[in-house]
């Protein structure tokens, strides 16, 4: 009786489709104009993502991006703007379990500590969402004067403002300094932790999907060293952030902003993120005279 031999099915092989980050300019994940990208390693030096590294034409589409959504932004009540970044903490919490994943392979860090570093981020959107419409409260004033007049100062937005994030910590110091410069209605345009810019990408695929207007944060990944003198040197940005910048020449950089009379925020402690100091930090006084009324 003749025998029949079986061919073996084959099993197929499926290839994994790894994520390329991007930079994150005007609410869409462009390439850099330049083609660049960086690798990045794990802690074993293991291959882990290419990241997009932005130019001087990024940071200045970036730049602008952010000039055309702040009107919009400032002029949303602080209740919708709080609102918006409650939303990025629902969003965030929703999306813990991948931020605790790339904080691990970053940044070395043991589940427990990357999980403790995702929640502090996510009650820190929370804190300033509460922010926004009380902040008014802490940063206004009403002057006496001379006269049957009320004069009453409030707290406006600069407008535009570069952020060098701190070094370390990615997602917790990113959260720190973009979240209290959005709280009043400023745009951002911001340059993450070098190490950590898979966590910054991320975070920005959450502000895109929380209702943030396109354009009010901008995240530049590359080189702080590169970037921050160009963005300390634009015509359009009103304030330059300096939080992340101590390892950097932020003398020079501040210097360089001089010629535009930027306001400066030097990295140098004091601005705690949890308090009302580190908002209005990023604000103007506007000044109002209004006649008292007479029955």
């Amino acid at each position: 009786m003749a025998t029949t031999t079986k061919t073996p099915a084959r099993t197929a092989t499926r290839l994994d489709v790894p994520k390329t980050y991007k930079l994150f300019i005007g609410g869409a994940f462009p390439r850099s104009e330049s083609g660049r990208v960086t690798e990045v390693l794990d802690k074993r030096g293991a291959f882990v993502a290419n990241v997009a590294k932005a130019s001087r034409k990024d940071a200045r589409d970036a730049v602008r991006a952010a000039r055309k959504a702040q009107p919009g932004w400032a002029g949303a009540t602080a209740y919708n703007r709080g609102q918006v970044l409650y939303r990025v903490a629902e969003v965030l919490e929703g999306r813990k379990a991948q931020f605790v994943d790339e904080l691990q392979r970053t940044e070395g860090l043991t589940a427990a500590r990357a999980q403790q570093q995702v929640e502090a981020a996510i009650d820190l959107w929370v804190l300033h969402a509460g922010w926004t419409d009380k902040v008014a409260q802490i940063g206004g004033h009403a002057n006496p004067v001379a006269g049957p007049y009320f004069n009453l100062s409030v707290p406006e937005p600069t407008g535009v403002v570069a952020i060098i994030a701190p070094q370390e910590q990615g997602l917790l110091g990113l959260t720190s300094v973009v979240a209290p410069a959005l709280v009043t209605g400023n745009a951002v345009v911001v340059v993450p932790a070098a190490a950590s810019p898979l966590v910054a990408i991320s975070l920005a695929e959450v502000l895109a999907t929380s209702d943030l207007p396109g354009g009010v944060v901008n995240v530049l990944t590359g080189d702080p060293a590169e970037l921050a003198p160009w963005l300390a040197g634009h015509a359009d940005i009103n304030a330059l952030d300096l939080t992340g910048a101590g390892d950097l020449d932020w003398v020079e950089l501040e210097v360089i902003a001089a010629d535009t009379l930027k306001r400066v925020l030097r990295p140098e402690p004091g601005l705690a993120p949890e308090t009302p100091q580190r908002i209005l930090a990023l604000t103007e006084t506007k000044t109002v005279w209004h006649t008292k009324s007479r029955l």
